[in-house]
């Protein structure tokens, strides 16, 4: 998984051929401004205009189940009184595009949003064409659902826990792979992606050191959002110092609209207070929003809301989003 929040990187995520993560980041714009698909009302749709890139208009949430279960996405939902307009999984490599789960999103108003990891699998390779047969049928997939997609490819490559990351693969060999996958959908006319680039925050400490990622950066021209991963891990830690370091350097790569992709706050940090800041964070900096890792596990941590007065925070911060189609 990820986090590696401003000290500590020992989180990781339980990774199967079939990840699934649940995000649901609120979809907000102007009334007509995105065509959501929905199969059941018309089979042959247009393309979809590009998603709204309005500051806050964004809210999501990760949570166990999808794309085979949405109990508890809906518990959570239900829970802090939200409508999801996105909805995310990891996808481990050769896994093809999940289209009943997409169509499932679709159905209820939701976007998918994908990160596809190249679990076992060379980035080399993948820069050299060796998994054009595999990205041909995806993008064919993706192109033929007509609805909008967000796709990502390998994120937290600035961390060191994965194999395409930082001391494990060459930020130009990635750089070389982004480009090629991106290359590739557009040679198909696929013209329903957003492509996210995902990365962690920064940690300058000399232990666990997570650079900059603008080594990583493959230009403006193959990414259409950026994303940031970090998670409150104590008490004393607040949006500024633990996003901001990041946020900075990505303002002097690009002008792209940012998101918080992936994000929680730990029992340990006090998730009322940090709930707020959050929210608080995100409007200070202009962001289209964050998707909340809402889950406990041995691995990843303990992140999920349960507690009355974790719920209640939550709620009232969704409540200062302006989401006119929520």
């Amino acid at each position: 998984m990820k986090h590696r929040s401003a000290t500590a990187r020992t989180r990781k995520r339980p990774r199967r051929i079939i990840t699934t993560v649940v995000a649901i980041l609120g979809a907000v714009a102007v009334a007509g401004a995105v065509v959501f698909y929905n199969k059941s009302a018309d089979p042959h749709p247009p393309l979809p205009a590009q998603l709204p890139t309005t500051p806050g208009s964004y809210l999501g949430a990760f949570a166990h189940g999808l794309p085979t279960s949405t109990t508890q996405l809906n518990a959570f939902a239900s829970a802090t009184g939200n409508k999801f307009d996105v909805v995310t999984y990891y996808s481990g490599w050769y896994e093809s595009f999940q289209r009943q789960f997409a169509d499932t999103a679709a159905a209820n108003g939701q976007v998918p949003l994908v990160q596809m990891n190249p679990d076992g699998i060379s980035v080399a390779a993948i820069a050299h064409g060796k998994s054009d047969a595999y990205l041909s049928q995806y993008a064919l997939a993706v192109k033929a659902y007509r609805g909008p997609v967000i796709l990502s490819f390998g994120h937290e490559m600035n961390g060191t826990w994965y194999a395409w990351g930082y001391t494990n693969t060459d930020p130009k060999v990635f750089v070389a792979a982004w480009r090629h996958i991106v290359d590739l959908f557009h040679n198909f006319g696929v013209k329903n992606v957003t492509w996210l680039w995902t990365v962690n925050i920064i940690n300058d400490t000399k232990v666990g050191k997570i650079p900059s990622p603008a080594p990583w950066w493959p230009g403006s021209r193959y990414v259409t959002w950026v994303g940031v991963d970090g998670y409150y891990l104590k008490p004393n830690w607040a949006f500024a110092p633990l996003f901001g370091p990041t946020l900075s350097v990505l303002h002097g790569l690009t002008t792209d609209p940012i998101i918080i992709a992936e994000t929680g706050v730990a029992e340990s940090a006090g998730q009322p207070a940090k709930l707020a800041n959050l929210f608080a964070g995100v409007r200070e900096y202009g962001l289209l929003g964050f998707v909340y890792f809402n889950s406990n596990s041995q691995n990843s941590g303990a992140f999920e809301l349960s507690s009355p007065a974790a719920i209640t925070a939550f709620r009232r911060g969704a409540a200062s989003y302006s989401r006119p189609g929520s």
